[in-house]
């Protein structure tokens, strides 16, 4: 049984009325939190990354489509596996009804994956997802962003996941990076968070924070593993996300 106390409106509405003083300032302290964001150093893109996508080789600079930013989804699928990480896509879910809200302002939206681009589209097809969304397999990008791991770097502590060094043996992790083009055509690397840091995209969790039960995982192990492909939820299957712990 619940331990909230049931009272008359009345008393509920000064309750409430006390937390939304809470609430305005955690809105508040999101909107500096998002300013100083934006106040962070830029680095350099010095290097000239090809993807694979479903109609040939493209370069980093056409990911933005005739924008001037770019959000790139980290989007965890190796090479060889049969479908992309479950968390990743439980995000990516939420994308297509927000593209042409970020487009708008001026920003372009792509997903990148070491995955071959045959498994990529097989994928996308499955979940019907209509951003676009290329392959760095033969490509240092997913390395040289900190999504990507080689055994090598994990054992001589060269590998960072979330800024820390990595201290498990993966393949591969999520993320999101943000990136900026001037008018000279240089490209700037503005921003990126990992782990729990994207948590803010997932408008599914923020649905159901305002639910009398909330996220109700605290009995489960990991909290995550209700997590499901959205066409496999009733289904007995594996909800687990390697990104637990990070």
């Amino acid at each position: 049984m619940s331990s909230n106390k049931v009272v008359c409106k009345s008393d509920a509405h000064a309750a409430r009325s006390a937390f939304l003083a809470d609430e305005k300032a955690f809105t508040t302290a999101r909107d500096a939190m998002a300013a100083r964001r934006r106040e962070l150093p830029w680095v350099l893109v010095e290097k000239d990354y090809v993807f694979a996508g479903p109609t040939g080789r493209t370069t980093f600079a056409e990911l933005f489509s005739g924008r001037n930013q770019l959000i790139v989804q980290h989007f965890m699928f190796a090479p060889g596996w049969e479908e992309g990480c479950v968390g990743c896509s439980l995000i990516a879910d939420h994308v297509g009804a927000a593209l042409p809200h970020i487009q708008a302002r001026d920003a372009s939206f792509v997903a990148i994956s070491r995955a071959p681009i045959a498994e990529i589209e097989r994928f996308k097809q499955r979940m019907g997802w209509p951003f676009q969304w290329v392959s760095s397999s033969g490509s240092d990008f997913n390395y040289d962003f900190d999504v990507s791991f080689r055994l090598e770097d994990i054992g001589g502590g060269r590998a960072l996941y979330n800024y820390r060094p990595l201290d498990f043996e993966i393949e591969d992790l999520s993320g999101f990076s943000v990136f900026i083009r001037n008018d000279a055509g240089q490209i700037f690397h503005t921003y990126s968070t990992f782990a729990r840091g994207d948590e803010m995209l997932c408008t599914a969790y923020m649905f159901i924070d305002l639910l009398p039960r909330g996220r109700n995982e605290e009995a489960l192990d990991p909290p995550m593993s209700w997590w499901r492909h959205h066409d496999k939820y009733g289904e007995d299957a594996n909800g687990d996300c390697c990104c637990e712990g990070n």
